[in-house]
């Protein structure tokens, strides 16, 4: 988190027309009632929205892969259960990844995301844990309490999930991915330890939509209750939006407002020189396997909603929320159209690239959407932060 001093607040008010996204709105010219107005819907209908939307859709995953179970046991079909829920994966994935410009606070602080989101799997642990019979019984009665408590991160999350629920084939003495849903052939101990995962993923998903939000509904709480989870009761969306209050750990919304952008930096810099960076260079099998949805094919959606994160920290996720991008306009209109060229000009060079999971060691287009999304890195670390301490 990047602390500053707090700076004299101007003394005089005014109001000023803004724009991001096509949606005008106003803010004062007091810097610190702007940013309390930017923090305000950044909370609400971007973080708050987003994690609230990731647990709906482990809600549904869940359930299906409780079908998936119960079916496997009885001997019956589920070969459009398990597409289904490759499909609702996709979705709460989807969520998550567009969640990755805000994983300072409950995400790390809790270590959330390592737990749901390691790679690549331990293929050696996970097939002597399947052929362990205590174990597999111990997840069984469990579920995600054991999963959640007993399992190291590279033997549950969505990666774990996503490689049970996709295809994969064997190539060159590895698992290859073929975006395609898994043929109907489980075993009861892989549908057992699917439940599982799932049931802690989403247990994961309703404690960071609890730790923003103060409260989540009576059946995520339920859920969190019969797995003995205790929700974490960092009322971190209350403190980013009562700076400066006791119990915040905010003095000042221009606090608030730089970790907001310090977030959106962080998540630029893993997507150009980690994400994309590591199998764009594959010097190594580990950077060449750096792959991060290899079995659903889904890594190049994954970074444009990344980017999407940014978009939606900066501009705001609904049409009309007040946002940082309002502050930075009225600051400086040229380096605000540029910020916003930079997330588009991002998300399309990333749109751009074809059969990522195959094709990323030395692929022009990936190296072109490398540099678009360090040149919006750049921006927002050199330009963007350093207005914000003005």
């Amino acid at each position: 988190m990047r602390k500053v001093l707090k700076l004299a607040l101007c003394a005089a008010c005014v109001m000023v027309m803004v724009a991001c996204k096509g949606g005008g709105t106003d803010v004062t010219s007091d810097k610190e009632t702007a940013l309390q107005q930017a923090v305000t819907p950044y909370v609400n209908n971007t973080v708050i929205a987003t994690y609230s939307q990731m647990a709906d859709a482990g809600m549904v995953l869940l359930n299906q892969t409780g079908l998936i179970l119960a079916r496997v046991e009885a001997g019956e079909d589920y070969s459009k259960l398990i597409a289904d829920a490759g499909t609702s994966w996709r979705l709460m994935r989807k969520y998550w990844e567009q969640s990755e410009a805000f994983l300072y606070g409950p995400a790390s602080a809790h270590n959330i995301d390592p737990h749901i989101d390691s790679w690549p799997l331990d293929f050696n642990a996970m097939n002597a844990l399947l052929h362990d019979q205590e174990r597999m019984a111990a997840i069984e009665e469990e579920g995600g309490a054991y999963v959640g408590d007993k399992l190291g991160y590279a033997l549950k999350g969505f990666h774990a999930c996503e490689f049970l629920l996709f295809e994969s084939i064997e190539k060159d003495g590895r698992a290859v991915g073929t975006g395609r849903p898994h043929a109907a052939n489980l075993t009861h101990a892989e549908a057992v330890y699917l439940n599982g995962i799932v049931e802690d993923l989403t247990q994961q998903a309703i404690l960071l939509e609890y730790a923003w939000a103060g409260e989540v509904s009576d059946v995520k709480m339920q859920l969190l209750e019969d797995g003995e989870v205790e929700p974490y009761e960092d009322r971190y969306g209350w403190q980013m939006m009562n700076a400066g209050k006791p119990g915040s750990v905010y003095v000042t919304y221009q606090e608030a407002a730089e970790e907001i952008i310090a977030g959106c930096v962080d998540i630029a810099g893993e997507v150009a020189d980690l994400k994309m960076g590591n199998p764009y260079i594959s010097s190594t099998p580990e950077q060449r396997d750096y792959i991060e949805s290899p079995y659903s094919c889904t890594s190049t959606i994954d970074f444009a909603d990344n980017i999407r994160s940014i978009q939606h920290a900066y501009c705001g996720a609904q049409a009309g929320d007040r946002s940082i991008s309002n502050y930075v306009y009225r600051q400086d209109g040229d380096l605000d159209a540029r910020v916003r060229k930079a997330i588009e000009d991002a998300i399309k060079a990333i749109e751009d690239i074809q059969d990522f999971e195959n094709t990323a060691q030395n692929n022009p287009q990936v190296k072109a959407a490398i540099d678009r999304v360090s040149a919006l890195e750049e921006v927002l670390d050199k330009e963007v932060l350093p207005l914000l301490s003005k």
